[in-house]
This record gives structure tokens, sequence and C-alpha cells, in this order.
């Protein structure tokens, strides 16, 4: 258990700094910014990445929402639920503060300020949705996002391609959402960046735990019930 939460700490950590990293450090900037699509890359490359690198260890789930998921989905087992959620969390918060670190080198940089790379609803959303356009599009996506998992990681899908899928998979949820929500679908990473924000995103992290967490839930269930195979 010791080298599985090492794992989901250090996958985590590679989720929050690069993906959080990319939108901190390198989208505001008008010549050189990465932009929305950027952003949306930089998240998948992380999972994809780390996948690789200590899927074979933990899972790579990274996410509260996932491992949740694959509860609800039968591929995971109970008692290592907490341990992961933990180490996933403190993962996150370690890499958002080498990230507020690193960005308060910056003169004038304020965390409060510019969100930092925060996830919010209504006048907090990037496009200024509205809390029920929050809530449907945190659930819908956490859910087709455990979809893709439980179908990539089947045992009659092509093998060695499923961090590929999960990726970009992820990819496209932030391409979606960034405008929405600044795009969860992944509670340690909403709380990571929120403990450093400090003010509004505190008060709306709630709804990034919660959504996330019944729409990966959904979604192992949906795969379990209805789409996976029976020998």
């Amino acid at each position: 258990m010791l080298k599985k939460t090492a794992a989901e700490f250090f996958g985590t950590f590679w989720l929050v700094f690069g993906g959080c990293g990319s939108a901190v450090l390198a989208a505001a900037y008008p010549q050189l910014g990465i932009g929305f699509a950027g952003v949306a890359l930089a998240f998948g490359l992380t999972v994809l990445t780390m996948a690789y690198a200590v899927g074979h260890i933990s899972g790579g789930h990274f996410n509260p929402a996932v491992t949740l998921g694959l509860w609800a989905g039968g591929r995971f087992s109970a008692k290592s639920v907490v341990p992961y959620i933990i180490a996933q969390v403190i993962g996150g918060i370690a890499a958002a503060g080498v990230l507020y670190l690193i960005a308060s080198g910056k003169a004038g940089f304020d965390a409060a300020a510019s969100g930092f790379a925060s996830n919010g609803f209504g006048e907090h959303s990037p496009g200024g949705y509205s809390l029920q356009s929050a809530v449907i599009i945190e659930l819908v996506l956490t859910a087709f996002f455990l979809i893709v998992i439980h179908g990539a990681t089947d045992k009659k899908a092509p093998a060695g391609f499923a961090p590929v899928a999960i990726g970009l998979a992820l990819t496209l949820i932030h391409l979606i959402s960034i405008p929405v929500t600044n795009t969860s679908v992944n509670p340690a990473r909403s709380t990571a960046v929120a403990l450093f924000q400090g003010t509004w995103a505190l008060q709306q992290l709630w709804l990034f735990w919660l959504a996330p967490i019944v729409g990966g839930c959904i979604g192992g269930l949906i795969y379990r019930f209805l789409l996976q195979s029976k020998d």
C-alpha cells in the first residue's frame, strides 16, 4: 500500500503541477501563451505520462472521483479508497504549493486576484456559466470519463493503449468545459488550488467534490451493469 499511495501522490502532483501550472504560468501571455487548448492538452499529457510511469503500481487514478468510480464499477477494493484519496489530495496540495512558490517570483502576482487556476461557477466561471451549468457539465463529463477508463482498461480492450485513450479523454473534457468551470472532474485538483486562492474558490469547492464523485460513480455503474461483458 505504501508504494501504491506514493504512486498516487506523485501522479496527482504531476497532474496538478503540469495542468494547473500550464494555466497559471503559460496561458496568460498574449504572444507566447498556450491558451485554453494548450491547458487542455497539458492536463491530458500529465495523465498519459504518469499512467505509463506509475500506472502499473497503483492503477493510475490520480483523482478521488476516479477511485470512487472504479470502486462503484467493481474494479477497486473499498478498503483502499480512503488511503488513495488522502494520497491524491496531499499530492495535489504539494504541487499547488510548489506552483505558488514559482508564481510568486513574478512581481505583482496575487493568487486570490488571479484565481490561481481554481474552479468556479457564476461570476467565477470563465464564461459566466451558472451553478446549474456547472453541476451538469461536471457530472456528465466525469461519468463519461469513468466509462472511458473502464472500457480502455477492460481485459478485452487492446493492451497497452489505455493511457492514450484516458489522456485524450481528459484533453477533450477540458476543451469542452474550461469555459464553464475551468474544468475540475477531479476533487483533489480543485482542492489543491482553492486552498491557495483562499476566498471564493473555497466557498464553491463543495460543488467540485460533489458533482465529480456522483458523476464518477454513475459512470462506473453504467459500465458495470450495462456495458461490461460477462464471461
